[in-house]
Order: C-alpha cells, then sequence, then structure tokens
C-alpha cells in the first residue's frame, strides 16, 4: 500500500473533509466555516494515496500534556486496507505529541479499532464532566 500520512495543512483537501464531517453521525451539518477554523487550530493529519487525501483526522491539543483526536474518517472506498491504523500511527508517533499523557477520544463505532493502539474505556469515568451544546439546532 504506497499512503502518505501529513501534517502539511496546506494539502488539505477542506471540500472533502467538509463533505464528509457534515453528512457523518457525529458532526451533522456542521457549517464549513467551522470546519475551517477547527482544521486551522488544530494538528490535523490527512492520508495520501497518489496526491489524493483518502482520510483524516484531526488532534486538538496543548501539544504538552493533553490531547482529543476528533474527526477521524477514511473514505468508504478505502476502508479494510489499513489506513485507518497508518493514520493512527502517524498520530501517536508524531513528535509534538510524544509528551501526551491524556489523550481522549469518542466513538460510538470504532472500539476495536482503537483498542489495538491502547485506548480503554475511561478509568474513572465518576471523575469526569462534559457539557454538550447542541449548537446546530
Amino acid at each position: 500500500m504506497s499512503i502518505e500520512v501529513s501534517v502539511d495543512p496546506s494539502r488539505i483537501d477542506v471540500s472533502l473533509v467538509h463533505e464528509f464531517l457534515s453528512s457523518s453521525y457525529w458532526a451533522k451539518g456542521r457549517p464549513r466555516e467551522l470546519v475551517e477554523r477547527s482544521i486551522e487550530h488544530s494538528l490535523c493529519f490527512g492520508a495520501y494515496e497518489n496526491g489524493r487525501q483518502i482520510a483524516f483526522a484531526r488532534v486538538i491539543t496543548d501539544r504538552a500534556v493533553f490531547a482529543y483526536l476528533a474527526d477521524v474518517f477514511v473514505v468508504p472506498d478505502h476502508r479494510g486496507r489499513g489506513v485507518a491504523g497508518l493514520l493512527l500511527e502517524a498520530i501517536l508517533g508524531h513528535p509534538e505529541l510524544e509528551a501526551i499523557r491524556v489523550f481522549r477520544l469518542s466513538t460510538r463505532d470504532a472500539h476495536g479499532l482503537y483498542r489495538k493502539y491502547g485506548f480503554t474505556s475511561m478509568v474513572n469515568p465518576e471523575k469526569s464532566m462534559e457539557l454538550f451544546i447542541d449548537a446546530l439546532e
């Protein structure tokens, strides 16, 4: 497989990312301007085959102790080929993230994938809280 993973922001196909996210279960209806802003303020990873973007992930982080993995996807015609694994290996091996001690994510359907890379259910969920605001309604 000749897949290249890059963090070069100029290579991100914002139209592809917006199209995918705005129809996903976790970001349905997300406006393009918010997708652009989220890309601008995150460490983004793209996977490319023959120069065409086929996957995306972004890490929201202070680049010191905390990171949150978000908006991970592989375009449907490239799933099942190990692309998500390559993306995760690049993320977890990135030098700007090597000091991270808490790496979080949320998923509805990819627990098996993330477990392969050491992610577990929250150890002490009773110590965590969240505020969810559905601003798109």
